[in-house]
């Protein structure tokens, strides 16, 4: 882009210097009065100036096309990172899904056992009192 610029600055700057030289040495070189001379004169200051005003408003179209240019493809990078973000985002949630339900899983698998062991325990418990009290009463 800046290339662009500065070629067109560049061509800008040539067709400014070279209607400045052509129209000072066609005014000097040209046989007239000098009444003549300064209408011409003001003439060609004139052209210059709705000339380099033309130049101007290209310019600044250029420059508002590309700054919209710009505009435009922040606003698609925005919308891009944003659907990113809502994309990590929706996995991170799954992940967090996939091991709550693996971590209530195991923790009823571990409530079972735990139930299961301590109903075993209970059980020997009980076995080994009850078979105190036998050998206590033969005795």
């Amino acid at each position: 882009m800046s290339e662009e610029r500065g070629v067109a600055k560049g061509l800008f700057l040539g067709f400014l210097a070279g209607g400045i030289v052509g129209g000072v040495l066609a005014l000097l070189y040209a046989p007239k009065s000098g009444k003549e001379l300064r209408q011409d004169i003001r003439n060609k200051k004139d052209e210059m100036l709705d000339d380099a005003e033309e130049y101007l408003d290209i310019a600044k179209h250029k420059a508002q096309d590309i700054i919209n240019e710009g505009k435009k493809r922040s606003e698609e990078l925005i919308s891009d990172a944003k659907k990113k973000a809502g994309n990590l985002l929706d996995d991170a949630n799954n992940i967090l899904n996939v091991a709550k339900e693996k971590t209530s899983t195991s923790y009823e698998t571990a409530k079972t056992k735990i139930a299961d062991e301590s109903a075993k325990v209970k059980d020997a418990i009980k076995a080994g009192v009850d078979a105190y009290k036998e050998e206590r009463n033969k005795i």
